[in-house]
């Protein structure tokens, strides 16, 4: 196939107005309906998504949901079975990677253990014939950029520590000068403390650079800390995607609710009156459910909008409980409530715990507006 111009889709149920007032540039990478199959296994099966300039989108999904293979595709190293990508509104399907103006910060970091520091990062500027003195000039730019110190440039990279390592392939990758960076988790080796330390350095390298940035993860926390997106993936479908906030607050599904953290999830159908019963009976009040919502659905309530409730309370939820267990989360405490055969989850700051303990007997409640309604 030929690298050919692709016109951005458009939203045929936008106004005039709506039109007009509508950014005008092409995302620039955009993924319409990308499928790819193997045999009768659709790993990808029809997505859609555009990414903006300079955004940094994060997708993540348990193992075998895709997104390993959506980001082969996204660099080059397959080709989508149908549908397009676009970069700045060129066809890409099948350009290979060496080709293409991205780069793929690998999980093993794939760097050149024979070589120094300096000669890993300059060895994109070396292939483009840049004279070695403007080549160690910019590698030395951009080992400042990745926090490392300039006598680093003469180190072998296999003393470097592994934190150091993955600053020196970043460094690599921006030497490329790419206008999409793709990461693949690149984090996942490191200790706890670096991986914090390189979160923000991430995300700080982000911001300064202006590039955009992809990056898979099985990590939720890195995609809630770094992403300005989070898509999730299921079975080779994109599910959902929009800021961590959004994701958090209002999950599209109980698959996505459930996969970022610990939650209380419990079935409900609609009433004669337009309410909600719990399928054990007991009424439970929530927030008023959109028009995708049928007959049966599920109740989502975070661990950290219940609480304990003594005396007369305005909660609109009300479940009395015996205390199974106590799990401490340093300035915080999660107990483990057991109400008759159901169990819930509460998360409390622990001056606000009150010195619950194993055995107690607790009345919990939470509110209508904190009721994550999906549907089934």
């Amino acid at each position: 196939m030929g690298i050919a111009m692709i016109s951005p889709a458009v939203n045929d149920t936008e106004t005039d107005g709506e039109a007009a007032a509508r950014p005008k540039a092409l995302p620039v990478l955009q993924l319409v309906d990308v499928r790819k199959v193997f045999g009768d296994f659709a790993a990808v099966d029809g997505i859609n998504v555009d990414i903006r300039e300079g955004e940094f989108v994060t997708i993540v999904g348990p193992s075998g949901s895709g997104k390993t293979t959506l980001l082969r595709m996204l660099a080059g190293m397959e080709a989508p079975t149908s549908g397009y990508i676009t970069l700045r509104g060129t066809l890409i399907n099948d350009v290979p990677a060496d080709k293409r103006p991205t780069c793929l910060v690998f999980q093993s970091l794939a760097l050149f253990p024979h070589k120094t520091v300096g000669e890993n990062i300059e060895f994109p500027l070396k292939v483009r014939e840049v004279p070695a003195a403007e080549r160690k000039r910019r590698a030395l730019e951009f080992m400042r950029m990745v926090r490392l110190p300039d006598h680093y440039y003469a180190k072998n990279v296999m003393r470097c520590s592994g934190g150091e390592k993955q600053r020196v392939a970043l460094a690599r990758a921006f030497a490329y000068d790419p206008d999409v960076l793709f990461f693949d988790e690149p984090l996942s080796a490191l200790d706890y403390k670096l991986k914090k330390v390189l979160e923000k350095e991430l995300k700080d390298l982000h911001r300064e650079s202006g590039k955009t940035f992809v990056y898979i993860t099985h990590s939720l926390e890195e995609a809630m800390v770094m992403s300005d997106r989070v898509g999730v993936m299921s079975r080779g479908r994109l599910v959902q995607i929009g800021t961590p906030e959004e994701i958090y607050t209002k999950p599209a599904t109980r698959f996505v609710a459930e996969f970022f953290g610990e939650v209380n999830s419990f079935p409900v159908r609609r009433t004669a009156d337009g309410g909600w019963t719990q399928a054990d009976g007991g009424p439970i009040v929530v927030a008023p459910a959109g028009d995708d919502i049928g007959e049966a659905a599920t109740v989502i309530v975070r661990p950290e909008t219940m609480r304990f409730v003594t005396g007369p309370s305005s909660a609109d939820n009300l479940i009395s409980g015996r205390i199974y267990n106590e799990y401490s989360l340093g300035s915080r405490m999660l107990y483990q409530v057991h109400a008759g055969e159901r169990i819930y989850l509460v998360e409390v700051a622990r001056a606000a715990a009150g010195g619950l303990v194993a055995g107690d007997t607790v009345t919990i409640g939470w509110d209508a507006r904190d009721a994550i309604l999906v549907g089934d």
